[in-house]
C-alpha cells in the first residue's frame, strides 16, 4: 500500500538529532523524527533515592507534551494537580529503558534525570524519548569523564527504541500520527546494538494478531533500531 509520504513500509521517518542544545544541562538534544520533535535534557544531581543501593547511582525520567504539541491543546498535568496517566506509564518506560544500558555501580551515588518534553506530536514520542533520552544521558555521562567525576564510562552501549505497526492489513515501520490512528496494531520496541530486546510494548487495536505477525513487527523495529543507532553514534561519537 501507498503509505501517506510515500515511504517504503520499512522505512523511517528523517531524523535529526541537534545537541547540546540547552545551555545548562549536563546533556542535551533536539530528536526530530519526520513531524515529531522531542526536546531531551540530562540533569545529574549528587543524591540518589532512598531505595538505591549504597555506592550506585539512578537514572530517571519525566515526560510531558506542551498544550500545543498535538492538534489540539492539551491541558498542562500541573494544572491537573498530577501527571496524567499516559505521561507516568511513558516516564516509566524511559527510565527502564535507560537504567538497561547503564551500569549503575560506575555511576557512583549520583541520580542522572532525563526530561523529555515533546514539542510537537505526530507519532512516535515515546519511542523518540528513548532515542534522545539515550543521547542526553551518554553525553551527560561523557561530561562527567571530562570532569574527573568519574573513573570509567558507565555507558554499558547503545540503545534505541522505534515503534511498527499493522494498518490496513499492512505491517510497517515508524507510524506517524495519521498511520497510528488507524493501525489494527501498534508496537513499540526497545533495542540494544546487539539487537536484544529490552521492552515490547504490543497492543491489538482494531484486532488480534498473529505470532508471526508480531515477529514480522520486531523484525522491522530491528532495522530501524539499527539506523538509529547509527544516528546517535554520529552525534555521540565513542562511549
Amino acid at each position: 500500500m501507498n503509505r501517506i509520504d510515500g515511504r517504503r513500509t520499512d522505512a523511517l521517518r528523517p531524523v535529526e538529532i541537534e545537541t547540546d542544545y540547552l545551555k545548562f544541562a549536563e546533556g542535551s538534544c533536539l530528536i526530530t523524527c519526520g513531524n515529531t520533535r522531542v526536546l531531551c535534557a540530562a540533569s545529574v544531581e549528587e543524591r540518589i533515592p532512598p531505595h538505591v543501593a549504597s555506592g550506585c547511582g539512578w537514572v530517571t525520567a519525566e515526560y510531558s507534551m506542551l498544550p500545543r504539541a498535538n492538534r489540539q491543546r492539551s491541558r498542562r498535568d500541573i494544572d491537573k494537580l498530577k501527571i496524567a496517566g499516559r505521561s507516568a506509564e511513558i516516564q516509566r518506560l524511559i527510565g527502564r529503558s535507560l537504567r538497561a544500558a547503564i551500569d549503575l555501580s560506575k555511576l557512583g551515588e549520583r541520580t542522572i534525570t532525563i526530561d523529555c518534553d515533546v514539542l510537537q506530536g505526530d507519532g512516535g514520542t515515546r519511542t523518540a524519548s528513548v532515542t534522545g533520552g539515550f543521547v542526553a544521558m551518554a553525553l551527560a555521562c561523557k561530561k562527567m569523564l571530562r570532569d574527573g567525576l568519574i573513573d570509567e564510562m558507565p555507558i554499558q552501549g547503545y540503545l534505541a527504541a522505534v515503534s511498527a505497526g499493522i494498518v490496513d492489513n499492512t505491517p510497517m515501520l515508524d507510524l506517524c500520527y495519521e498511520e497510528d490512528s488507524h493501525a489494527m496494531v501498534d508496537l513499540n520496541c526497545v533495542m540494544t546494538e546487539q539487537m536484544q530486546i529490552v521492552e515490547i510494548q504490543g497492543t491489538g487495536e482494531g484486532r488480534a494478531f498473529s505470532v508471526q505477525e508480531s515477529q514480522s513487527l520486531i523484525s522491522l523495529c530491528a532495522k530501524g533500531i539499527r539506523e538509529l543507532i547509527e544516528k546517535q553514534k554520529a552525534v555521540i561519537g565513542d562511549l
